[in-house]
């Protein structure tokens, strides 16, 4: 299977022992085309994974509508090839798919508790009956491989849809080495074209990198800039004296973050951080600017996924807009206090409610974004983390002509049951879409919210 390195299932190319992979149902629901990926060898899919797969199909959610993928890739397979699912059908890839039940009828689940036992008895059966083949459980279920380890079968995790650990996401700043002349050159706001063994770094590799500059005579001196593909150089960053509505930048990662915020050929922006990094806060204030005072946009939008902190609190009485206040409030905080911190200089004068009411600033879950087309807004996806790729991807297709989306979100922060550090939508995203010239990307380091939240977020 073609996926990030780490200790998941890799890649295998042929050889002379055959491969089988018996995946669990939460593989099929988190990616229906996981049957697909895993080259020329067989693929086996226990029938028990499918009555599964079916409890979830009347859902309308983004399980439900994997779920129902999966039935209907299944069928297309059953109806296009003379073969049943029992015996075995061929995929496009060159690979073999069937459906396996288990030999003995008394070892049939008799509930769903049962299910997860006969799913991996199946894969023991096979393992059994190929001795001298390679047998890989693949399971996105970390008591599961366990389980499967103590009796002795090779289980891994599904990368399909994952990238690397996120001890190696791509942190978008990088640091090259250059002489004191282009280090003053880019301290006096002058682009600084690169040759050598730097421009091969940043040529084919990174696109709108975070660049600090540091001199090779004087280890010191140091400027910030940021690599333009277009350019072929490194360009001053964009830094309002007056900030973004009174909100200025007060570390390294957050200027660069201010600027690929502010950027206009930059559309799409990932921001990943630690709790109190400020990544909710500079990206509003980045996008009241651009709305209000400079009018690339013609509204800022806000949106954000509902996942409870906790225990649920259950329906909660009145109105729509009174049910998602408890779920949007984090985006009011923000609103709230950029308002009563600093205006802009071109302000109306009108409070954040007022803007809200006129529609030049919506706040809204996601769930009825599907469908929907958004030219030019400002569009920020806060808590982007508890999104799957698939969830993100019909996010960043909504966006029309003019439209700039940004995502923000805490990889160590994810209330998403389905999702994990390295298969969530947000660092998803960042590493597709960090060779492409109209997507910027950087990591917040150091907490800026307080003291206390800062140490509580490195010793808790």
């Amino acid at each position: 299977m073609k996926s990030a390195p780490g200790h998941g299932v890799d890649c295998y190319n042929g050889g002379a022992v055959g491969r089988f992979y018996i995946l669990d149902t939460n593989v099929l629901l988190h990616d229906p085309k996981a049957i697909q990926k895993f080259d020329e060898h067989e693929v086996v899919i226990p029938i028990y994974a499918i009555e599964e797969v079916d409890q979830f199909k009347r859902e309308m959610s983004d399980r439900g509508r994997a779920a129902r993928q999966v039935a209907r890739y299944l069928d297309e397979l059953r109806e296009q090839n003379g073969n049943s699912l029992q015996t075995g059908v061929m995929l496009e890839n060159g690979g073999r798919l069937r459906v396996a039940v288990l030999s003995a009828r008394d070892q049939r689940p008799r509930d769903s508790a049962d299910m997860d036992r006969a799913i991996m008895t199946v894969a023991l059966e096979i393992r059994d009956a190929n001795p001298d083949d390679m047998v890989v459980f693949v399971t996105m279920d970390t008591n599961l491989r366990i389980r499967a380890d103590a009796l002795g079968l090779r289980a891994e995790t599904y990368e399909g849809g994952q990238i690397a650990k996120d001890s190696s996401l791509y942190s978008g700043v990088l640091e090259l080495q250059v002489s004191s002349d282009q280090v003053d050159a880019l301290g006096q706001r002058k682009p600084v074209e690169l040759d050598g063994g730097n421009l091969e770094i940043l040529k084919d590799e990174y696109a709108n990198a975070c660049v600090v500059v540091r001199s090779e005579e004087k280890p010191n001196h140091t400027a910030l800039g940021r690599w333009d593909v277009s350019q072929k150089s490194i360009v001053p960053l964009i830094s309002p004296r007056d900030g973004a509505w009174g909100i200025r930048p007060r570390n390294l990662e957050q200027r660069f973050a201010m600027d690929l915020l502010l950027s206009p050929h930059i559309d799409l922006v990932t921001v990943v951080g630690k709790a109190g990094t400020g990544k909710t806060l500079l990206t509003i204030a980045a996008g009241l600017r651009l709305v209000i005072d400079e009018g690339n946009h013609g509204r800022l939008r806000v949106s954000r996924p509902i996942f409870p902190l906790g225990k649920d609190l259950g329906y909660l009485p009145g109105t729509l807009e009174e049910k998602l206040n408890p779920w949007m409030q984090p985006i009011y905080d923000n609103l709230e206090y950029i308002f009563s911190t600093g205006r802009s200089p071109r302000d109306t004068g009108r409070n954040w409610t007022e803007l809200v009411a006129a529609g030049t600033i919506q706040v809204e879950p996601l769930t009825y974004i599907r469908g929907r087309s958004l030219p030019n807004q400002f569009l920020v996806v806060d808590e982007a983390q508890n999104l799957t790729p698939h969830e993100v991807k019909t996010i960043v297709t909504r966006c029309g002509q003019g439209t700039k989306i940004v995502l923000t979100g805490d990889p160590d922060q994810i209330d998403n049951p389905y999702v994990d550090a390295s298969s969530n939508g947000l660092t998803y995203v960042a590493e597709r879409f960090k060779h492409e010239s109209i997507a910027g990307h950087v990591t917040l380091l150091k907490g800026e919210r307080s003291v206390l939240a800062e140490r509580a977020t490195e010793l808790l």
